[in-house]
């Protein structure tokens, strides 16, 4: 009974060999006795490069529908996620030192923080 049981199983891992999982794919990158590890740039150049049938999905492949949640907002001072916009500059902030800051910034870092965020510059 042991024996056809194992050979059962055996035969169930065969049929579950994932495309994915390249028994072959080395993720490090051999310079003399020292171990280099692959940038992941490097991993998907290399994955992207193997002869894969058409219908195969890897995760640089995979497309996805825009998220239904709303984005979320972080301090352009500090990184904190931010519950409050100053309503003349239209910066971000998490705390009341940080709004003192914001109040107190010349308007050509104020330009570049928006810059940074992708939005115009509603004072010039």
């Amino acid at each position: 009974m042991t024996d056809s049981n194992s050979a059962e199983e055996t035969a169930a891992k065969e049929k579950r060999k994932f495309v994915f999982k390249d028994r072959n794919f080395s993720y490090y990158i051999n310079i003399s006795k020292k171990k280099t590890w692959k940038s992941l740039k490097q991993i998907i150049s290399q994955e992207h490069n193997l002869p894969w049938p058409k219908d195969t999905i890897h995760y640089s492949s995979v497309v996805t529908p825009p998220s239904f949640k709303p984005a979320k907002k972080y301090s352009d001072i500090s990184g904190l996620p931010a519950k409050y916009i100053d309503p003349q500059t239209k910066l971000y902030y998490s705390t009341i030192d940080e709004f003192t800051i914001v109040r107190t910034l010349p308007s050509d870092i104020i330009t570049g923080y928006l810059t940074l965020r992708g939005e115009h510059n509603p004072i010039g």
